[in-house]
């Protein structure tokens, strides 16, 4: 049967139209601080190349470097989260496995943001 309803009453009640806006300028702000703390992350890196352990623990243990690396893994994990939402949201169609999908990323991505984030201080602040 055909659907006389107009599309306004067909995209009612369809879910708030209103923070797509805060999504995607979110999602750009975290891609451009990935893009400014990557080449300093492969200069870091190149740097420790064929170093050992005590020469990685030095460079970290410099507060600017352990600041960018956690500002670092912030930002790659909250980009990651947000990604990864809109995934789910576009591909997922059974609501039971949208939601637990949404749950496990917040869940793993916040996980992963603090373990990261304690480790690289845990590193910095020991002596």
């Amino acid at each position: 049967m055909n659907d006389l309803r107009s599309p306004l009453a067909r995209a009612r009640g369809l879910g708030s139209g209103k923070t797509g806006t805060g999504h995607f300028w979110t999602q750009r702000v975290t891609a451009v601080a990935l893009a400014l703390l990557t080449p300093w992350l492969v200069w870091m890196l190149v740097s420790m190349a064929g170093g050992d352990a005590m020469q990685a623990y030095t460079v970290l243990r410099h507060p600017l470097n352990a600041l960018l690396l956690a500002a670092f893994c912030i930002a790659m994990f909250w980009h990651a989260k947000l990604g990864l939402q809109v995934v789910i949201e576009d591909y997922v169609h059974t609501r039971a496995t949208e939601v637990t999908l949404q749950l496990l990323n917040v869940f793993l991505c916040t996980l992963g943001a603090f373990a990261s984030v304690f480790a690289i201080f845990r590193i910095a602040l020991t002596a």
